[in-house]
C-alpha cells in the first residue's frame, strides 16, 4: 500500500512565540511593534502566538491594566490561545529554580540598601551593566553564615544575587567547557541563526530574586518561556544584552534553548526609546483620539530604525 507522503509543513519544527507585557501601565506604540511583529511571525511559520502577563510586581500591578493591554491588542486585530499566563500564579515554581540555585552555592544573599550600594559605588566605581546601571560592589558576598543567620533573624529584607564567578565556572562544566552562546534569527524566511557569543559577566552579580517578590524579570522569563514550550522569543533590540544572563541561567537550571529575534526599536523625537516611565502617548490614547489599526501599522512601518 502507498503512503501518502509527509507534507512539507508537517516537517517543519515547532513554533511558538509570545508577547509578555507587565501592566504597571498602558502599551505604547513600541508594544504594539513586538506584538506584531510576534504574532505576524508566528501566522507567517504556521506557528503559535500567546500572550503571557508579566505580572510579578505585585506593587505596580492594576488589573485596568490587564484590561487595556486585551484591548489594544485585539483591537490591533491580535488573537491567542487561551488561558493566558499571569506570572502571579507561578511563585512556586520560581521558588523551586532559586532553591536550586541556592543549594548549590550559585545564589547569596544581599541585605543592602540601595543607598548602601550608591555609597560604595561612587567610593570605588567597579564599571556599569548593560543598561548603565552601576556594577554590584560585592558588599554581602562574603558574609558567614553566622552574620546572614543573624540579619534574617533580624527580619532585614534581603534579595539573592548571582554568584556569576562561580555560576560560570558552573555552567562551563556542565556543557563540558563548550562556549556559552545563544541563537539569534533575522527573521527572513529560510534563514539559520547566527550564533552569538553569549556575555553574562557583564552584569555582574545580578538580582536573581527581589527583596519583595521571589523572582527577577531574569529568572521568571526563562523559568516561564521553558514552560510553556516557547521556541522562539521575539522581543526589542533593547533586552539584547539579557540574554547573555537568560542564557547561563538556561543552562544553569537545565532549561532549553529557545531562538531569539530582538527587533528594532521605536525612537522619539529625542532618539529615546518608547517606554511608559517617559510616559510616551498610548495605545488607548491614539484611539480615543480616532486612529485606526491600520494607521497603527503604517505608523510602524514608517518609523526610523
Amino acid at each position: 500500500m502507498l503512503r501518502r507522503p509527509t507534507s512539507i509543513t508537517t516537517l517543519r519544527a515547532p513554533f511558538i512565540t509570545r508577547f509578555a507585557p507587565s501592566p504597571n501601565g498602558d502599551l505604547h506604540l513600541g508594544h504594539a511593534l513586538s506584538a506584531i511583529t510576534g504574532f505576524e511571525l508566528a501566522a507567517r511559520e504556521n506557528g503559535r502566538f500567546l500572550l503571557r502577563i508579566e505580572d510579578i510586581d505585585i506593587q505596580r500591578t492594576r488589573e485596568e491594566h490587564v484590561a487595556h493591554i486585551v484591548e489594544d491588542l485585539r483591537w490591533l486585530g491580535l488573537t491567542w490561545e487561551e488561558p493566558v499566563l499571569r506570572q502571579s500564579t507561578r511563585f512556586d515554581a520560581y521558588r523551586k529554580a532559586f532553591q536550586s540555585l541556592l543549594d548549590r552555592g550559585l545564589l547569596y544573599p544581599c541585605f543592602a540598601t540601595r543607598s548602601e550600594v550608591d555609597a560604595a559605588v561612587a567610593i570605588d566605581p567597579i564599571g556599569t551593566d548593560p543598561d548603565g546601571a552601576p556594577l554590584y560592589p560585592g558588599l554581602c558576598k562574603h558574609l558567614t553564615p553566622a552574620e546572614i543567620e543573624r540579619r534574617r533573624a533580624n527580619g532585614e529584607p534581603f534579595c539573592l544575587r548571582l554568584d556569576m564567578d562561580r555560576a560560570l565556572t558552573v555552567a562551563h562544566e556542565t556543557s563540558g567547557g563548550a562556549p556559552l552562546t545563544f541563537r539569534e534569527w533575522n527573521a527572513e524566511p529560510g534563514t539559520p541563526p547566527a550564533i552569538v557569543a553569549a556575555d553574562p559577566a557583564r552584569w555582574g552579580d545580578a538580582i536573581i530574586v527581589r527583596k519583595d517578590t521571589p523572582a527577577s524579570y531574569h529568572l521568571a522569563v526563562v523559568i516561564d518561556d521553558a514552560m510553556q514550550g516557547i521556541t522562539h522569543v521575539v522581543r526589542g533590540r533593547d533586552l539584547y544584552a539579557a540574554t547573555g544572563l537568560h542564557r547561563l541561567l538556561q543552562v544553569l537550571l537545565s532549561l532549553p534553548e529557545p531562538v531569539y529575534h530582538h527587533h528594532r526599536l521605536l525612537l522619539d523625537a529625542e532618539g529615546r526609546k518608547l517606554s511608559k516611565t517617559l510616559r510616551h502617548t498610548s495605545l488607548r490614547a491614539m484611539r480615543a483620539a480616532g486612529a485606526t489599526p491600520a494607521a497603527i501599522r503604517t505608523t510602524l512601518r514608517n518609523a526610523r530604525i
